[in-house]
């Protein structure tokens, strides 16, 4: 769930990103691609900032140093440049109150990354106004409108960025949305275009992992495992290839191995995908105490970084099923996206509220998505309510698409799977 939330987020800054190590030299001893990549993007920042110094109301200046903080924030996992972001960008509107498209591209990628996507469809609708022939305009749109729900416009979003740019951020944009469409061998086409004309170790270790990560949930260990080796060979201490390998090896049966590499990863890269993956291996092999502290860590960056649907799933997790509801119920108020509905239906269950949450599950699936974790939910709601055929179909399914898609769930499914039958 938080990787898929994080794709759109992610694609968003790949061309700033590698515009930025571009510029750097080579040497004879190569260094991490994320280090480099994050030393490229201090250099842009600071030679934006003696363009400010020499030119104070450079109003598209202003912006760009806002969006570089915005990919500065993402690089480095810290939020603290979001309100460095806000400040340029918001400066760059008082120099340029009308007609800075640069700016509404700068202020919707910022409100994507809040995940405030009401807020992020409405500047990236000014920005392609007013930059209608820029891709990244577009993608800053399809982002918005994406985890808004509303994918027949976000797709229209997509081609467009597509016919204006066919390059690495929009391919990965189209097979974000081809995945949600249920179209997965189109998706995987789509990334290994993307591979295809990756022209940075930045970017081909990107499209790596995401073509691991879609082979990995839909079951194929073996080539998810090869993209994330594949990636390795160029940047062997990225988090999230790392994060790819723990998950094979953990589902091959490796757990030590696979919590190594987490609490390798949690150490250094706390994000709240590695923070909960860790804590549900954790919960797996029996080891409570420190799962629970893994869950805490997590309640904590989510009070200082509110996410709403990424914090429900968290509280079902931990056994919270009232703020797992709570939760669920306020993000779907503001979205109608399949990750919600299917938030939504595991909280209404676990409240024991079956015939309202079989509705949410319904509408999940419904998008065609090839989900192992709908599919397990959708399961166990219809064997709740006595649907025995329909759930057991329910679990075949999920298990079918992806036997590992969860530590602690792959199990149950099995297990009750075994019941119903």
């Amino acid at each position: 769930m938080f990787r898929l939330l994080a794709v759109t987020a992610i694609v968003g800054g790949v061309a700033l990103l590698v515009t930025a190590v571009s510029s750097v030299s080579t040497s004879d001893t190569p260094q991490p691609v994320a280090a480099v990549a994050e030393s490229a993007l201090h250099r842009t920042i600071s030679a934006t900032q003696d363009k400010l110094r020499r030119t104070p109301s450079d109003a598209q200046a202003w912006a760009a140093l806002g969006s570089a903080y915005v990919e500065q924030a993402r690089v480095t996992g810290d939020p603290s440049y979001y309100e460095k972001a806000q400040g340029a960008l918001d400066e760059s509107v008082r120099h340029r109150p009308t007609d800075n498209g640069w700016a509404y591209l700068g202020l919707g990628a910022l409100a994507n990354a809040r995940h405030d996507f009401a807020a992020a469809r409405d500047f990236g609708q000014k920005a392609t106004a007013l930059l209608p022939d820029t891709a990244e305009a577009h993608g800053v749109l399809a982002d918005a409108l994406t985890q808004l729900g509303a994918a027949a416009e976000a797709t229209a979003a997509v081609q467009r960025m597509l016919d204006l740019e066919p390059g690495v951020a929009s391919f990965t944009r189209a097979a974000y949305d081809m995945e949600q469409r249920g179209e997965v061998t189109a998706a995987r086409e789509a990334l290994e275009r993307a591979l295809g004309v990756a022209s940075a170790p930045a970017e081909v270790v990107f499209c790596r992992y995401h073509l691991g990560e879609l082979a990995f949930d839909n079951g194929q260990l073996d080539l998810a495992a090869r993209h994330y080796e594949e990636g390795l060979r160029l940047d062997p201490r990225d988090a999230t290839l790392l994060q790819g390998t723990a998950k094979v090896a953990a589902a091959r049966g490796e757990r030590d191995r696979a919590l190594d590499t987490y609490a390798d990863l949690v150490a250094r890269t706390p994000l709240p995908q590695y923070l909960h993956e860790h804590a549900n291996l954790l919960r797996a092999v029996g080891r409570h105490e420190e799962a629970a502290r893994q869950f805490d860590v997590l309640a904590q960056q989510f009070r200082l970084v509110p996410d709403d649907l990424a914090a429900s799933v968290v509280a079902a997790d931990r056994g919270d099923a009232a703020q797992a509801l709570r939760l669920a119920e306020a993000e779907w108020g503001r979205r109608q996206h399949p990750l919600v509905a299917d938030a939504l239906a595991w909280a209404l269950h676990l409240n024991g509220r079956d015939a309202e949450a079989l509705g949410f599950a319904e509408r999940a699936a419904s998008s065609g998505w090839r989900n192992a974790v709908f599919a397990f939910h959708r399961g166990v709601v219809l064997a709740a309510l006595g649907r025995r055929d329909e759930a057991a179909g329910a679990l075949e399914e999920a298990l079918r698409i992806n036997p590992h898609f969860s530590p602690v769930d792959a199990p149950v499914a099995t297990a009750t799977l075994a019941g119903l039958r």
